[in-house]
């Protein structure tokens, strides 16, 4: 790490590619900004070498492994394994050379906080940043949502053992805590630390879209990892619903992941190949103009536990650019977003998510006062604030540490 005098020196551990991670980013980014604090950030490799290097003020030291992307539990856990010995090792060796005071760890998996466990019993501080919480998370990935209660309350075992290993745990929301702390996970060491879009990448200004597109098509996009659990295939299902009651409508999907093959095939079988069109991967930055000229944005969540905790941040994406959503019926979205913020459905019924298209269709001057409406969600919870709580939360912890 590199030294900066008294500095507070922090090591982030993130089972991630920093490139393309915005929240591992931000808070990084944040706290090297705030006054006396180093940032090193051990990652995963994004090519086939790995590399160190500097990027804004925060050191980005990527470890020998890759992401793994698949169902293989077997495969995913080798992967994990690999990773949190890596980070073992850095750890120890900050440990050794005394540039360690924090560690933050950035979940999934929670085990990842005991690559740090000989700096925690040496007295180092922990942070255990909950962008999922793992009992829900892994039962929607790889169970199917099957009620396996065996697996479930082993993984919430696991949960509780590292929350308690920390001395702070950070929530991506209010919901999500609230679930932590019905399972006994202890409130006063939660911190809340809300996932926002980027503001650097977001412009907030951007003006609603006041009119039709000239030609008069309605175009319906989602933007993000394609995979079964985010329920893409049940959108392109609700397209296939409404092609005779909306005259020229396109569903455009940005991005990539295990899912998108099958959605292709689902869109082929369905004979959507002209409404339906899968435009792939396109940098963040890149793509913000292209969502900002969009008519509607769907969040199309499959119904489980983990989309319950969820408020997802490609959602915030199209309030900020001012876009009208249609999103599920989820505990996280209806405790932030009220009816006249978005345009609801039932989770995972196309028919109710057809509808909900059809509605924003017909009612274009509601789309925008509910766009307008939901635009102030950032009044209350806006990046400046959530970066202030972030820093002073590690203030607080610095004292702690002097003292």
């Amino acid at each position: 790490m590199i030294s900066m005098g008294s500095n507070l020196k922090i090591c982030m551990i993130a089972y991630t590619l920093y490139s393309t991670d915005w929240r591992v980013q931000r808070e990084a980014e944040a706290l090297v900004a705030s006054s006396g604090k180093d940032v090193l950030v051990l990652s995963l490799r994004e090519s086939e070498i790995k590399k160190t290097y500097l990027r804004n003020g925060v050191e980005i030291h990527e470890l020998g492994v890759g992401k793994y992307r698949g169902y293989s539990k077997v495969q995913y856990l080798f992967s994990y394994i690999k990773f949190i010995v890596l980070a073992f090792f850095e750890c120890n060796r900050l440990l050794l050379r005394n540039t360690l005071d924090i560690v933050h760890i950035h979940n999934m998996p929670n085990t990842l906080i005991f690559a740090a466990i000989i700096p925690c019993l040496f007295g180092k501080k922990m942070v255990l940043d909950e962008h999922d919480t793992m009992p829900e998370t892994y039962m929607a990935k790889f169970e199917n949502n099957s009620g396996n209660t065996i697996l479930k309350k082993l993984l919430e075992i696991e949960e509780s053992i590292c929350c308690r290993m920390a001395d702070k745990v950070i929530c991506v929301n209010h919901v999500q805590e609230e679930a932590l702390v019905k399972r006994n996970i202890p409130k006063k060491k939660m911190h809340v630390h809300m996932n926002l879009p980027d503001p650097k990448g977001v412009n907030y200004g951007n003006a609603i879209k006041e009119s039709p597109d000239a030609e008069g098509i309605f175009k319906l996009c989602y933007h993000g990892t394609i995979t079964k659990r985010l329920g893409i295939d049940l959108a392109i299902r609700a397209v296939k619903m409404v092609e005779g009651k909306i005259p020229r409508l396109e569903f455009h999907i940005f991005g990539g992941g295990e899912g998108k093959d099958e959605c292709v095939a689902v869109s082929e079988a369905l004979g959507l190949h002209k409404f339906v069109n899968f435009r792939g991967s396109v940098q963040f930055k890149a793509l913000i103009p292209i969502i900002a000229g969009m008519d509607l944005g769907i969040i199309p969540n499959r119904k489980n536990e983990a989309t319950e905790l969820m408020l997802p941040v490609k959602m915030l994406e199209y309030v900020a650019l001012g876009i009208p959503v249609v999103c599920p019926r989820s505990r996280a979205i209806e405790y932030y977003f009220s009816e006249d913020m978005v345009f609801y459905y039932d989770l995972e019924n196309i028919e109710s998510m057809g509808d909900a298209i059809v509605l924003a269709y017909e009612n274009r001057k509601l789309g925008m006062e509910k766009a307008e409406n939901a635009r102030k969600f950032f009044d209350v919870y806006g990046w400046d604030n959530q970066n202030k709580d972030l820093v002073d939360m590690y203030n607080s912890m610095a004292i702690s540490i002097k003292n």
